[in-house]
This record gives C-alpha cells, structure tokens and sequence, in this order.
C-alpha cells in the first residue's frame, strides 16, 4: 500500500502562486509515477500532469503547462506541483495519486485531495 497526503492548497488572488505538496509513504519503493489530478463538482475529473517516479521525467497538461511545473523531492518522498499565474478556472480539489504496476493498472493509490480556490 502507498498512502498520499496533500496539502498547501488554499485562497489565492488571480495571478498569485501556490505550491502543493504531495507526500508519500508506505511502500514508496514500489511507486512508478505519480500524478496530479483536479477536480469540480461540475467537471469531471481532469488529468494535470506527472512525473515519472525513477528519472524525474514530468509531463503537464497543455491547459496549465506554461504555468504549473511538477518536482520531487527524492529523499522525503515528497512531489510538489508549483502552480503560477493562478487563474479562476483553476479553482478545483487537486489530487495526487499513484501508479504501482506491480499492484494493477492505472493510479490506483489516491490521497483525499487539497482544496484549491482563485477569486478573480
């Protein structure tokens, strides 16, 4: 089992900066990428960007990509997402979560999320 804990989220103006950070714990040694995840209640669950577990490769989403930039922090077994120029549009409940393929397919590990809000 992996657990992930988010947190950092928060009020913010537009224009203004977040970093989320995503912590993990658990058989961190079995983790093959991580991923972040946002959502509304009236969207559907939106895929924002990864980042490979072994060699640090990342990939964002061309939504956020000129403005949300995904790092690690090996040694604490910790991923961030850096989100700047925030926009409304990015009010959501962001999610990391986790893929194990010894485990199954897909991310099949997910914390309980952190609540992200821009007002204009």
């Amino acid at each position: 089992q992996v657990q992930l804990v988010e947190s950092g989220g928060g009020l913010v103006q537009a224009g203004g900066s977040l970093r989320l950070s995503c912590a993990t714990s658990g058989r961190t040694f079995s983790i093959d990428d991580i991923g972040w995840f946002r959502q509304t209640p009236e969207k559907e669950r939106e895929f924002v960007g990864n980042i490979v577990w072994g060699n640090g490769d990342t990939f964002t989403a061309d939504s956020v990509k000129d403005r949300f930039t995904i790092s690690r922090d090996n040694a604490k077994n910790m991923v961030f997402l850096q989100m700047n120029n925030l926009k409304p549009e990015d009010t959501a409940r962001y999610y990391c979560a986790a893929q194990d393929s010894g485990q199954g397919v897909g991310y099949i590990y997910w914390g309980r999320g952190t609540q992200v809000t821009v007002s204009s």
